[in-house]
């Protein structure tokens, strides 16, 4: 595989396919040991799945649900 003078390189098809890149995927460049690694960037899935996992557990204000639903209603 040669790179052009822009920099750019084609990823061969059977690649491709095997890892659904299509055209305006995004991929992420990663420096390893032995060199480059390219793979496919991140699902905005992938991402919202990651951020709920991080705030999982966070609002814990000390009461259990049926508390919290009562005083969303206004039914203290």
């Amino acid at each position: 595989m040669r790179m052009t003078s822009k920099g750019q390189v084609t990823i061969p098809l059977k690649l491709r396919k095997r890892y659904g890149l299509r055209p305006e995927s995004e991929v992420v460049f990663e420096a390893c040991e032995d060199g480059v690694m390219i793979r496919p960037a991140d699902s905005p899935s992938d991402r919202l799945r990651r951020w709920l996992e991080s705030v999982r557990g966070v609002a814990t204000a000390g009461r259990g649900t049926s508390e919290i639903m009562r005083m969303t209603r206004g039914e203290d």
